[in-house]
C-alpha cells in the first residue's frame, strides 16, 4: 500500500529563523545515498565530482514524500552527470513529486552553497539569511542555476524550501537527463513508498527534457537496475 502523503500548509512559517526546514529536492537529492555526498561528503557513484559535505554531517532526522505545485522540466548540461539538470517551476498547475528532508539551517546553507559550486567555508556568509524567503516565497540570491529559493509552505509548522533557477520552464531549452541522474532520481521518490514503479516511471517520462527521450519503460527498466531502493 502507498504511503500518505503529508499535505504541505500553503501558508508562511511564522518563524523567519528556523532551526531546522524541510529541504525538499526534486532530483537527485530524493536519494539519500545522493544526499549523503551533500552531508558527509564524498563522491556518489555515476557522479564526476567529489562534495566537501556540511559542517554538520548528520543525516537527515527524517525524510518525508510530498508533492509540491509547478512542473519539473530538465535542462542546461550537468558536468557531474552529463546530460539535463532538474529544475523546479512553481508556476505551472501541475505537480512535482518530491522528498523532503528534515536539516538545520545551516545544513540547508551548506547544501545550497554545493549546489552554486561554493564550500561551505565560502557559502554565503556561513548561513543564509531566510528571512527573505520565508516572507516573500522567493529569494533570488544570484544568476546561477540553484541560486533562488523558494518556499511552499510549511509542515509541521516549519518551512518546505527548495531551490530552483531564476528562469521559467519556458525560458531554457530542455535537455535530456543522463541514464545515471534519472536512476537516483527515480529510485529516491520510490524509496518513499508514497508512489508505485509505475507512477514514479510516467511521471519522470512526462516531464520537459524526458519527454520523447525517456519512456514509462525505459525508467521501470534503470529502477530495475539500481541503486539501491533502501
Amino acid at each position: 500500500m502507498a504511503k500518505a502523503l503529508p499535505s504541505i500548509d500553503p501558508a508562511l512559517p511564522l518563524d523567519r529563523h528556523p532551526e531546522q526546514v524541510w529541504y525538499t529536492s526534486y532530483g537527485s537529492n530524493t536519494h539519500l545515498d545522493r544526499l549523503a555526498a551533500y552531508i558527509k561528503g564524498g563522491r556518489p557513484p555515476g557522479a564526476a565530482r567529489e562534495y566537501p559535505g556540511c559542517r554538520d554531517p548528520a543525516m537527515p532526522a527524517r525524510s518525508i514524500p510530498v508533492e509540491l505545485t509547478g512542473a519539473m522540466y530538465f535542462a542546461t548540461e550537468s558536468p557531474v552527470w552529463g546530460g539535463g539538470r532538474a529544475f523546479y517551476d512553481p508556476q505551472p498547475s501541475g505537480r512535482v513529486l518530491a522528498r523532503a528532508h528534515l536539516v538545520t539551517s545551516g545544513q540547508f546553507t551548506d547544501i545550497a552553497a554545493q549546489e552554486m559550486y561554493r564550500t561551505p567555508e565560502q557559502d554565503l556568509d556561513l548561513d543564509l539569511d531566510l528571512e527573505e524567503v520565508l516572507t516573500r516565497r522567493r529569494a533570488v540570491l544570484g544568476e546561477g542555476r540553484y541560486e533562488t529559493l523558494v518556499c511552499a509552505g510549511q509542515v509541521e509548522g516549519l518551512p518546505v524550501l527548495t531551490f530552483t533557477a531564476p528562469w521559467g520552464m519556458n525560458d531554457v531549452r530542455w535537455v535530456p537527463p543522463s541514464a545515471a541522474y534519472v536512476r537516483y532520481l527515480a529510485a529516491g521518490l520510490l524509496a518513499t513508498g508514497a508512489w508505485d514503479t509505475e507512477a514514479v516511471a510516467s511521471y519522470v517520462a512526462a516531464c520537459p527534457g524526458a519527454t520523447g527521450h525517456w519512456s514509462a519503460e525505459d525508467v521501470s527498466v534503470l529502477l530495475g537496475t539500481g541503486p539501491d531502493q533502501h
